[in-house]
């Protein structure tokens, strides 16, 4: 996959000394753009605009947030927990199956939960019925899979054959709708208007007849709403016509969207050797830090990288083989101390972080880079490493 940030922005003039080594540093008036920008849209379009926690669960800007959008959508129990604790508005909970220990709180916290098969909500139609009993109020949806790929990388898409992710819509009858409120539908990956536009050309003909019966469509995550180039009154017009037509309400779940351009992942360089070409190890590991640099894979942007100069190799301290960001262009070889940082890093990178061989979790900071005013939020510790395990 290719990286889709778009430059340092602001952060060309972020001082990578002024905070701890690794660590997070997220731009509050960059969050608050994209936020913006994204409240334009639902306001013009009708569309009511969830931040999915998987990707940006920084609850510290919660409140910023809730001034922009209509709520959050969680991924299971922890989420949606985390969603009623800091977060505002609606919350739509999904989950590709759920464990029946925790289906009776989830129903309790949420507006919305979503099934991936009309089998699991038969098979919890008891746990339903006693939370209505209660007293609880909130909709059933289903996840329809589309069958139709647009996803650049095979592991990232939903649609692939032999996928776990929503029904297969050619085996969607009326009666799986009965007791459905709305349907949810994410095929996306870090793309712009024109996959989903193809998306639902191709699936809004399997769902002639059966659109009638539900009052929602959420068309999930994956949009690069926020990116420059992303057609957005397109994206607006799209979505008031699928309303217009059906008579429904439209869900959209950004998640990257939000933290777009709005973080870098501040490191330093520890050590250098030459093995064939010249090797910088630094704080910051691939494998602990940003697993999608190994998983997609990609190659994130290096703030400053040059045209010419010195090829390095940049790697993570862990003592993982593979624990490599990339090779990068540098003026000169870098040299201990060196501070360096990976742009586009506030989401997903943030929420994958793990602690394989003992290697630290960055810390995590907000500065705003209209007033320069900044945060230290997060360190982490020994404990966080202990007391994950026994």
């Amino acid at each position: 996959m290719e990286t889709q940030a778009a430059g340092p922005g602001a952060f060309s003039r972020f001082d990578l000394n002024r905070v701890p080594s690794p660590c997070f540093v997220v731009d509050a008036a960059a969050v608050r753009r994209n936020l913006s920008i994204l409240k334009d849209v639902g306001d013009r379009s009708g569309a009511r605009v969830l931040l999915a926690l998987k990707a940006f669960s920084m609850w510290s800007l919660g409140d910023v947030v809730g001034d922009y959008l209509d709520g959050t959508c969680a991924s299971g129990l922890f989420e949606a927990r985390l969603a009623r604790e800091h977060f505002h508005g609606h919350l739509t909970t999904y989950s590709p199956a759920y464990k029946r220990e925790d289906l009776p709180e989830i129903l309790r916290l949420s507006d919305t939960v979503i099934f991936n098969s009309p089998d699991q909500r038969t098979r919890f139609a008891d746990l339903i019925a006693a939370a209505r009993e209660a007293g609880e109020v909130f909709d059933i949806g289903l996840r329809l899979n589309p069958e139709h790929s647009e996803a650049e990388v095979a592991k990232y898409d939903p649609c692939q054959t032999g996928s776990r992710l929503g029904f297969p819509v050619s085996q969607l009858k009326p009666e799986h709708l009965d007791g459905v409120d709305g349907l949810h539908i994410h095929a996306l990956c870090e793309q712009g208007f024109e996959p989903l536009e193809r998306i639902w050309a191709s699936l809004e003909p399997k769902l002639a007849g059966m659109l009638g019966n539900v009052t929602w469509l959420n068309l999930g995550g994956g949009h690069h709403i926020t990116r420059a180039d992303y057609r957005r009154d397109d994206l607006i017009a799209f979505v008031r016509g699928i309303g217009e037509r059906h008579g429904l309400q439209v869900y959209l779940e950004p998640g990257e969207a939000i933290a777009l351009d709005a973080g870098i992942l501040v490191g330093e360089i520890l050590d250098t050797v030459d093995n064939g070409m010249a090797v910088a190890i630094t704080d910051i590991s691939a494998t602990c830090h940003m697993p999608d640099v190994i998983e997609a894979p990609y190659r994130p942007a290096l703030m400053g990288e040059v045209e010419g100069g010195v090829t390095v190799r940049i790697g993570g301290p862990s003592c993982l083989a593979g624990d490599i960001i990339g090779d990068y262009r540098f003026a000169a070889l870098p040299q201990p101390g060196d501070r360096i940082a990976f742009l586009d890093q506030a989401h997903y990178s943030m929420v994958k972080t793990n602690t394989f061989n003992g290697v630290p979790l960055p810390a995590i900071a907000v500065w705003d880079s209209e007033t320069d005013a900044l945060r230290l939020v997060r360190t982490f510790d020994y404990t966080d490493f202990r007391d994950r395990l026994s």
